[in-house]
């Protein structure tokens, strides 16, 4: 049985953080320790920019983007290419797609993927709207930007059967051997793709 080295409200700070993607209760500890120690420099402004936080975040109506303002400020942007939908997993995954700048479409987030196993169906996700979005008579083309996982592809395939009766065009990312990736490197997963998704010279 471990015994308690700080008072509660430092142990609940340690749990919170521990809750984080990517931060088990080590790390949990190390960065809670890092913030107590700073805390006028880190703790006391990330406290102040939580609650704002908290106040201020809205999800989009329209795609499911976190924005302080409704519409969101993508799915508000006049610039955008109306006649295409990036459909991505999560909020992160459009964010990684805005960094790199190869698309000026506007996005649709599901929250997450289909996994039966999980509990996770249809119901669960940012589907319906999507296919109201589809239907709308504007969409041209949606681009099933998803995870290259069993789940990814299985959400693919099904939002493309649902997707079918639009009429709009479903198309996929290309998956295969990265820029500067060595053959000897990749998985025969990888490979496998590659090979499936070859194009002629």
């Amino acid at each position: 049985m471990s015994k308690k080295i700080a008072g509660p409200e430092i142990e609940r700070v340690v749990q919170l953080l521990a809750r984080l993607p990517g931060l088990g209760p080590r790390s949990a500890r190390k960065a809670a320790l890092a913030l107590l120690k700073r805390r006028e420099e880190l703790l006391v402004p990330l406290a102040d920019a939580l609650g704002v936080a908290v106040r201020a975040i809205v999800e989009c109506p329209t795609c499911g983007n976190l924005d302080t303002v409704s519409p969101c400020t993508i799915c508000s942007d006049g610039r955008r290419d109306r006649s295409t939908i990036v459909v991505v997993e999560e909020i992160g995954d459009l964010w990684a797609l805005e960094r790199a700048a190869v698309i000026n479409a506007p996005y649709h987030v599901l929250g997450g993927h289909l996994s039966p196993l999980d509990g996770i169906g249809p119901d669960r996700l940012n589907i319906p709207r999507l296919l109201e979005r589809a239907a709308a008579g504007e969409v041209k083309e949606i681009i099933l930007a998803l995870n290259a996982t069993v789940e990814g592809q299985s959400t693919a395939h099904y939002l493309t059967e649902q997707l079918s009766p639009t009429g709009v065009v479903v198309s996929r990312l290309a998956q295969g051997v990265p820029i500067g990736g060595e053959l000897d490197y990749l998985d025969e997963g990888t490979l496998a793709a590659a090979i499936k998704a070859r194009k002629r010279l």
